[in-house]
């Protein structure tokens, strides 16, 4: 597989302009930087947690479709300890930027005292609470992807020795057989004390869940790119077959229903209830524009996959696949197998930070501003892979090409709803 320099260098040229963007950030706007640094650190650890739980549920069903695609979730499973370094800033940030709680307990002790929702969480919601808890759960995603992908290697070098190869069988499954518990308990918690603390007055006990359907459902779309990238540049062209594509396409679709089945259950219950105390998380997520973008997760997050991947043929076929995972262009990749979770991240993010008012919606535009960035930056990557493609490849023209198309369309949706939600803003600003 020969990488173009281009891509070789991208990642170091990214990385230094978010360096600097970041710095400018912590300069001028700390507590957004605090906040955005918070989403973007959780959308990806939700991609190292679906790789690491696609390749416990592997091991524990013994599954032989996913033999060739074990090695990237492993992959993606072992950038966990990557992340608990990429962790430190929100450490640092907590008890000054992010966590009301946090800030509470440390410029007025006898008010959080008083807060009974907070007082009724400790010890766990204390200093010791929240330090102490995020090295154990590092130490347990560590110890788990590094067990993994230890005793699979040893796997492979084992050749004949069916001895050994047997005792890494036997290794991987029970690993994997008491991780699938560690894995439930640590996500949930994680998410409970990183997000669902931000609002530490509400009470969920849906909301690991949430979490947990977001993360596999964004891993199987990165897992779907990835694999058909490998498959088509020559790594895995002789492993992965059509039975990996549709199995991975039938994974999608289930968690695109599980998750959408989740969130509407509890709302339903929550709004029915209508108990003060649950209510508000979902009335400060209905003010302003972020109802137009809830409607946006609803439709896009949902109906468009679910209505795609009702025929079973469609999990086969590229150019259909290609405007909802986007093997080689990334285009409507990146439109919805992305922003959707992102847009659910930063609507729970929102909380205490995006009030109704001008301040709100410039960040808001902030964050729209970037999903539309991201569309147009891979629509620009997707006409420069052509060049690296034969002249005589008319399918994969033809299907790159209806990926940009329908990236093109998606942009031009996005900017139209964009532009609506402005004037509608403005016209109630006159009133």
């Amino acid at each position: 597989m020969v990488i173009p320099p281009i891509w070789k260098k991208l990642p170091i040229i990214l990385a230094v302009i978010g360096a600097v963007g970041g710095a400018v950030g912590i300069a001028t706007l700390p507590k957004q930087f605090a906040h955005s640094y918070l989403l973007a650190f959780m959308f990806f650890l939700s991609i190292c947690l679906g790789g690491l739980f696609l390749t416990l549920i592997h091991h524990i069903f013994d599954a032989a479709w996913s033999v060739p695609l074990r090695r990237i979730n492993e992959h993606l499973g072992f950038l966990l300890p990557v992340m608990g370094i990429l962790f430190i800033p929100i450490a640092i940030f907590a008890p000054t930027e992010l966590y009301a709680w946090l800030i509470e307990l440390r410029t007025d002790p006898a008010a959080a005292h008083a807060d009974h929702a907070l007082h009724s969480k400790q010890p766990l919601f204390s200093f010791g609470g929240f330090y102490g808890t995020a090295i154990g759960l590092f130490a347990v995603w560590t110890w788990l992807s590094y067990s993994l992908r230890k005793w699979s290697l040893r796997q492979d070098d084992a050749g004949k020795d069916n001895a050994l190869r047997v005792l890494c069988t036997r290794k991987l499954r029970v690993h994997s057989a008491y991780g699938i518990y560690l894995f439930a308990f640590s996500l949930t918690l994680a998410v409970i004390m990183w997000m669902k603390s931000l609002e530490h007055q509400w009470f969920s006990t849906m909301y690991g869940v949430y979490y947990f359907a977001a993360s596999v459902w964004t891993t199987l779309a990165t897992l779907y790119v990835i694999t058909t990238v490998l498959q088509k540049t020559g790594p895995l062209e002789k492993v992965i077959t059509k039975r990996q594509r549709l199995d991975i396409g039938v994974l999608w679709f289930a968690f695109t229903v599980f998750y959408a089945y989740i969130h509407f259950s509890q709302y339903f219950l929550i709004y029915n209830a209508n108990i003060p105390e649950e209510t508000f998380y979902y009335v400060k997520r209905e003010v302003g524009t972020w109802k137009q973008i809830g409607m946006v997760i609803i439709f896009g997050h949902f109906l468009v996959p679910f209505v795609a991947m009702l025929n079973q043929d469609i999990k086969l076929k590229l150019p259909l696949m290609i405007p909802l995972f986007s093997p080689k262009a990334g285009t409507y990749y990146f439109c919805w197998a992305i922003p959707g979770p992102v847009l659910v991240m930063a609507e729970v993010l929102r909380a205490g930070r995006a009030e109704v008012g001008s301040g709100g919606r410039s960040r808001r535009w902030w964050l729209l501003g970037g999903l539309v960035l991201s569309v147009a930056l891979m629509l620009s990557a997707a006409t420069q892979m052509l060049g690296d493609v034969a002249p005589h490849d008319v399918a994969f023209f033809t299907q790159a090409a209806g990926a940009t198309c329908w990236g093109a369309v998606v942009l031009v949706i996005v900017l139209l709803c964009l532009l609506g939600v402005h004037r509608r803003e403005a016209a109630l600003g006159k009133l």
